[in-house]
């Protein structure tokens, strides 16, 4: 099998949870023996992943340029894979029409629909509801893209839950694949740092994420204070992705309050602390930083948000709490009481293999495009709605793409 992956940006699984979750899913993809090309129009990072030592064909792209509709009828792929529902607006038409027999995936990494509802419930300081979503212009878009593609990669069961009740996406063109993780085994939990010998909290998260740059404000303002003042001798290391002067700024040593910036290694970071805090207020998807805690025996604090889709009816791996007070009350509980941290990193393990088993999921999600692909033809039939939805995007972003490309050619 040929894959084409048109990605948002090339990798960087060091500076994100999405970038680690594509080079899950590429590691996925060459286990079957599929050739894999990766194209996208960003420029390159100096933290991007060297695809050619995975065995990848990398490429860059242009927007609005029919020199991609050549590109890609050489190309033939089998699988055409988009990163997010934004590159699918912009090559997926030009893909169905260059390639009309590739199957379209869209890997959605989380729905950026809810999340954005959540962000303007927040900032409105209102209560988040589910009719927010139906009002939401970015869902509209999200929604059709889901819709004009075979078959799209939900990250989260509470999403998948959304799109079925909320959206009445038929199930057929959805499949539910969270992170896929090793199993955590006793060989393993022997080589983590005990209670005793861990000291300090410690959060993490790619700064140019709102959801996360919100959670680091309400640590530094409203949380901290309360932690340090139960317990002042404590440290807080904050580490991230791309930080800016506004990012920096917050850095307050003798608070114990630090700004670490990017983690050369996000698990060591993690595993040195002994607690790891992850206040969320709003966001959508499944989080990284958790199950990275979880994969190094590190209880976290954080909030409903933080936890939806990740653990199922099981115990959590730490506590969870939505206001400052209440979070930080579970964050000393946690780090001070020895039985509560042990039971914390169980349960952790407990959810890493359960919930997030490599081989099975992978083996799921093979077996589902396979399904599909075999039988294309009829599947796309049976979505009548994403058909139209494809019929008016060629119709009216193509004109409008190509007009762009024109107007490019004489300036």
């Amino acid at each position: 099998m040929n894959l084409l992956i048109i990605g948002t940006v090339f990798p960087e699984p060091a500076s994100s949870a999405a970038g680690s979750r594509m080079m899950q899913l590429i590691a996925l993809f060459r286990s079957h023996s599929w050739n894999i090309t990766f194209a996208s129009a960003a420029t390159d990072s100096e933290f991007m992943v060297d695809l050619s030592a995975f065995g990848l064909d990398k490429i860059t792209i242009g927007l609005n340029s029919s020199s991609f509709d050549e590109f890609v009828k050489g190309l033939q792929p089998d699988v055409v894979l988009f990163d997010r529902f934004m590159i699918e607006e912009q090559f997926g038409w030009r893909v169905a029409e260059a390639c009309p027999d590739a199957m379209r995936i869209l890997d959605t990494e989380d729905l950026h629909c809810l999340r954005a509802a959540r962000q303007l419930a927040f900032k409105q300081k209102r209560r988040f509801e589910i009719v927010d979503l139906l009002q939401e212009e970015v869902a509209k878009r999200e929604i059709a893209s889901i819709l004009r593609c075979d078959l799209s990669l939900i990250i989260s069961p509470f999403e998948m839950e959304l799109l079925r009740d909320v959206f009445k996406i038929d199930p057929a063109l959805l499949h539910y694949i969270p992170f896929m993780l090793d199993k955590i085994t006793e060989a393993e939990t022997a080589t983590w740092s005990s209670f005793e010998a861990r000291k300090g909290f410690v959060s993490i998260g790619n700064f140019l994420h709102a959801p996360n740059w919100n959670a680091v404000l309400f640590l530094k303002e409203e949380i901290w204070p309360l932690i340090r003042k139960q317990l002042p001798e404590a440290e807080l290391k904050v580490y991230g992705a791309y930080a800016s002067q506004k990012v920096n700024v917050l850095h307050a040593p003798a608070e114990g309050f630090h700004i670490m910036g990017r983690a050369a290694s996000a698990k060591e970071v993690i595993g040195n602390a002994k607690v790891l805090l992850a206040p969320l207020r709003f966001g959508a998807g499944i989080k990284g930083k958790l199950t990275d805690a979880m994969e190094c025996g590190t209880p976290g604090v954080t909030t409903a948000i933080g936890t939806e889709g990740m653990h199922d009816t099981m115990e959590w791996s730490g506590m969870i709490a939505d206001n400052a007070a209440e979070f930080a009350a579970a964050a000393v509980k946690l780090y001070t009481h020895r039985e509560s941290w042990q039971q914390a990193q169980e349960n952790g393990i407990n959810i890493i293999n359960a919930i997030y088993p490599k081989e099975e999921l992978g083996e799921k999600l093979m077996l589902r495009i396979a399904t599909v692909k075999q039988d294309l033809k009829q599947h796309r039939l049976q979505n009548f709605t994403g058909a139209m939805l494809m019929h008016h995007t060629i119709s009216g972003t193509k004109y409008m793409s190509k007009w762009i490309e024109a107007k490019n050619k004489n300036v």
